[in-house]
């Protein structure tokens, strides 16, 4: 088959046809595989995340509506969604204290960007070390926003929250990432 469109895939994938599935899987697989990996180091575990992504898929490809996303933000969500419980059931849950401080000052975005894109290798160092010691939706967060480039609306269909929230967590996230490296730096 030729450059199958997702519309064509889907309905491939619902007739249970093979050359649908191996379509799905080469087209999308990568950036899934990327997108668990960021969450998951072992490589051995983020590659059966990524086939057990593809298995629920094809297995709910009547719940897909194309109407509310595309083809890959769904995948996207089952592979978020997998992954989380892959990482509940290996830690066990730890809230950090400063989640639940008030801060004293507002910080405005002008300070966040300016010190978390600071070019020295150290910082950048730094950075990747505070962002491993978040949550793992923090982290998918930050992953999905800086790195994969998505606008909120796509993420917040991914990890299953409205927009608004999403763009509140990623505030209060950059705020701590901002924090940690004051006190990094002090």
């Amino acid at each position: 088959m030729n450059a199958l469109t997702e519309k064509d895939i889907v309905e491939a994938v619902r007739k249970r046809r093979r050359e649908g599935q191996t379509e799905m899987v080469g087209r999308y697989a990568q950036r899934i595989f990327a997108m668990i990996v960021k969450l998951v180091p072992d490589v051995m575990d983020a590659q059966e995340l990524t086939q057990d992504t593809f298995m629920r898929a094809f297995s709910h490809i009547d719940s897909y509506d194309q109407q509310r996303s595309s083809l890959s933000t769904w995948l996207c969500r089952i592979a978020y969604r997998l992954t989380l419980d892959f990482l509940k059931r290996r830690r066990p849950l730890v809230i950090a204290m400063e989640d639940n401080e008030v801060f004293k000052t507002d910080i405005s975005d002008e300070e966040l960007e300016a010190e978390l894109s600071t070019g020295r290798e150290e910082r950048i160092e730094r950075l990747q070390e505070v962002i491993d010691e978040l949550p793992h939706d923090e982290r998918m967060l930050l992953t999905l926003y800086y790195f994969d480039e998505l606008p909120l609306t796509e993420i917040a269909y991914i990890m299953g929250v409205e927009s608004k929230v999403l763009a509140n967590r990623l505030y209060r996230t950059r705020r701590k990432l901002y924090k940690k490296l004051i006190v990094y730096n002090g």
